[in-house]
């Protein structure tokens, strides 16, 4: 029988020491609890008066129940298309989109070694914007998720191509290769609507820059979780080998880890990821970077258990902060994006301050 001896060592950043005494296990049943009930109570914000019993009654309606069981429901067709029309798609939206940005930041993070990293990193945003905006301008609306998707995967690819042609594939070439690529298709897309955007194409295109989950139906569901099943999930399977990332290329490779093909993975599936999210959403900030970080810092470092719960943190962050921008300025709804700024930035400054005094 062998003892463990722990020896005192300085708290790895972002740790609290009381919190993450807490098993894994525990903070997923919390954060799920809380999802679903944000989920729930967040329909029922806006102008019309929606009860939470309606909201169920409406869901189990629609999924050929009893919308009378375990305590719902029956309502008018026109509060039915609020419900079910309305807020639901977009609040599921929302989830989506901010799990699969907080999830795809926490992947950046510890791909490139570099903190400050979110999905944006590798010039997704800017090759969506473009993409988007070209569709709008040239009055084929119906196809932006199409087109921004398009433009993120061509930035991808352009930022990949870029630092391989560097050499090999290091964080620090990745990185600066992605600031490259934004700054080209962030200039170009400048170009494209100070030359050709006019009267109300204005409001849209500022409107899809922002980020907002105005537009967003079933089919923007139907990306977003498309997207967290094919991609998310098995990158949420992903932790033990950012764990081996961590300790450097080297220690990742004695681990038995091919290291640049398993980074152009990672950096694949996380751009698409994204992509995805952003082809819905618009460009949003601050989610993908801010959320790994709390995660951390009640959960500790390891990154199969960060991966889950940032998902999951992500998701309600985003939920309410999108309820937040349709609610609180009514009868105007401001782009989320705005507030996800106005929230995060301080709450980002705080998170570093908190990671000062542990260290």
């Amino acid at each position: 029988m062998t003892a463990t001896i722990e020896t005192p060592s300085r708290p790895a950043p972002f740790a609290g020491r009381e919190l993450r005494r807490v098993p894994p296990t525990a903070w997923v049943v919390l954060l799920s609890g809380i999802l679903l009930l944000s989920i729930v109570f967040s329909v029922t914000l806006g102008p019309a008066d929606i009860r939470p019993a309606e909201v169920w009654g409406s869901i189990l309606g629609h999924l050929g129940l009893d919308p009378t069981a375990l305590g719902g429901q029956v309502l008018s067709p026109l509060r039915d298309g609020i419900v079910w029309e309305l807020r639901v798609p977009r609040i599921l939206t929302a989830a989506a989109v901010g799990a699969g940005l907080a999830l795809s930041g926490t992947v950046m993070q510890a791909i490139t070694r570099n903190p400050l990293a979110d999905p944006y990193l590798l010039g997704l945003s800017s090759g969506a914007s473009l993409g988007a905006v070209a569709v709008i301008l040239l009055g084929f609306g119906l196809l932006l998720p199409v087109a921004a998707f398009a433009g993120a995967l061509a930035a991808l690819l352009a930022t990949l191509l870029l630092a391989g042609a560097a050499g090999a594939l290091t964080p620090t070439r990745t990185v600066l290769a992605g600031l490259a690529v934004s700054s080209f298709f962030g200039a170009v897309t400048s170009l494209v609507i100070f030359w050709s955007a006019t009267g109300d194409t204005y409001r849209e295109i500022l409107s899809w820059l922002l980020g907002s989950l105005s537009g967003a139906g079933w089919p923007a569901v139907a990306i977003g979780a498309g997207a967290l099943l094919i991609v998310g999930l098995p990158l949420m399977l992903t932790g033990r080998t950012l764990d081996a990332f961590a300790f450097g290329d080297t220690a990742a490779s004695a681990l038995g880890i091919g290291v640049n093909p398993t980074r152009w993975l990672l950096l694949t599936a996380t751009a698409l990821l994204t992509g995805a999210m952003v082809a819905v959403s618009g460009s949003i900030g601050f989610v993908g970077l801010i959320l790994p970080h709390a995660v951390r810092l009640v959960a500790g470092q390891r990154n199969r258990v960060v991966l889950p719960l940032s998902a999951l943190a992500g998701a309600v962050f985003l939920i309410w902060i999108d309820t937040g921008a349709r609610t609180l300025f009514d009868p105007r709804e401001l782009p989320v994006g705005i507030l996800t700024a106005v929230v995060g930035a301080p709450v980002f400054a705080l998170l570093l301050l908190r990671a000062r005094r542990i260290r």
